[in-house]
């Protein structure tokens, strides 16, 4: 039986840098936790460039409490898109950051979704309303941090 997809979350935002440099920040892995606030840490599990296949484990501080996901991206199409999926808890999560150029900026868009496939987690999702709320309020305090990093040449 497959499940439906919990609410998901889209969040846009105009940042003015290129889209080049946006894309740069967003997906730089060795400097995520200084530019995302809400990041304590991050172990990058693979070598090379940053791209598809790329696997970290990440940190964050989430409702006070430290929370640590391993990540990977399952999508890259520089500086057009990416695509980050974890799962987690019973959940398959999936991130798609999209950047398009807008005058001489980039209007970033971000669209978060969770699909419970353990029972809890369907049990859970019923939830999800609550949840998705302080989801949203992480996702646009992510992206002031990206635009302030991305803006600050």
């Amino acid at each position: 039986m497959q499940s439906l997809p919990m609410a998901a979350v889209t969040i846009e935002k105009r940042i003015e840098a290129a889209p080049e440099r946006v894309f740069a920040v967003a997906t730089d892995l060795d400097d995520l936790t200084e530019t995302i606030s809400g990041i304590v840490s991050v172990e990058v599990l693979t070598e090379g460039p940053v791209g598809h296949g790329t696997r970290w484990r990440e940190t964050r501080v989430l409702h006070g409490r430290r929370a640590t996901e391993e990540m990977g991206i399952t999508g890259f199409d520089p500086p057009r898109s990416f695509v980050v999926e974890a799962a987690s808890h019973g959940a398959e999560y999936r991130t798609e950051f999209r950047f398009e150029p807008e005058g001489a900026g980039t209007r970033v868009t971000l669209v978060f979704s969770a699909r419970p496939v353990r029972l809890l987690a369907r049990v859970l999702s019923v939830l999800s309303a609550a949840m998705m709320g302080s989801v949203r309020k992480a996702i646009e305090q992510d992206l002031e941090d990206v635009k302030r990093a991305a803006e600050a040449v």
